[in-house]
């Protein structure tokens, strides 16, 4: 569901020069998969997750979601896909039912249909006591919630999340997770982009390290393994982007 065919941005710093952010990746995830995208900060994931959901118009390459090309046809690409930016994207004067009514309603659902879709996300993620409060007044890890709701309202087949549970305490982590791994079992394509290696190595299926913009390896846990000669998912990590690893 998700192709990715050769992507790169690069841009102009004026300080820096020219710099290459994402330099001519190819991966693909399926449908009823949990695909991990892992790098260290300044890897080039975060332009990467933008490009794929049309916010970045790519310098080279391209990819296709749900058969839909992103620079060709951003329009059906974007009815395809919940985004989860690091940002959240939340409307802080709305409440949480309002936030998904408005969400909902721009991807044209309405009537009795969209409010049980409400109602059924607010009661997932235990955010049905909070539903009718600002979201200005929330805590952190509630409005995280709100926000994984939000990119799920439209019940799309591929799902893009970056740090779907920073800032979430144990319980809503496990909430968000178990989330993730229904909806994989119910046949989306989720690409998920983490610094937490547990729940990567926990949930993914597939998983494609990320370094200076190239892609450094891709594979199921097993085969990263046998690549690196390494046990633990952040041991693994290590190895690829080149740092040491003291045991503790």
């Amino acid at each position: 569901m998700i192709e990715v065919l050769e992507l790169a941005k690069r841009y102009q710093d004026a300080r820096r020069g020219p710099v290459v952010a994402v330099d001519g990746i190819s991966f693909r995830a399926r449908a009823g998969e949990i695909f991990g995208l892992l790098g260290p900060n300044g890897a080039g994931k975060t332009t990467t997750l933008r490009m794929l959901g049309t916010i970045l118009r790519p310098t080279g390459g391209t990819a296709r979601l749900g058969g839909h090309d992103i620079v060709a046809d951003p329009a059906q690409v974007r009815r395809r896909i919940g985004f989860l930016s690091g940002d959240m994207g939340l409307y802080h004067r709305l409440t949480p039912r309002e936030l998904l009514r408005f969400f909902g309603r721009l991807h044209g659902m309405n009537g009795d249909g969209l409010d049980r879709r409400i109602d059924g996300l607010l009661e997932a993620f235990g955010i049905q006591d909070f539903a009718n409060g600002r979201i200005d007044s929330l805590s952190t890890g509630m409005r995280q919630k709100v926000a994984v709701a939000r990119v799920l309202v439209h019940d799309p087949p591929i799902l893009i999340l970056d740090e779907p549970t920073a800032g979430l305490d144990v319980p809503s982590s496990v909430a968000v997770e178990r989330f993730m791994v229904e909806a994989r079992n119910g046949g989306k394509c989720i690409l998920l982009s983490t610094h937490v290696m547990e729940e990567a190595e926990h949930l993914c299926d597939r998983i494609a390290v990320i370094h200076q913009g190239r892609i450094r390896a891709e594979g199921t846990m097993e085969e990263l393994r046998t690549l690196t000669g390494r046990g633990r998912l952040r041991e693994v990590f290590l190895a690829l982007v080149g740092q040491p690893f003291q045991a503790v």
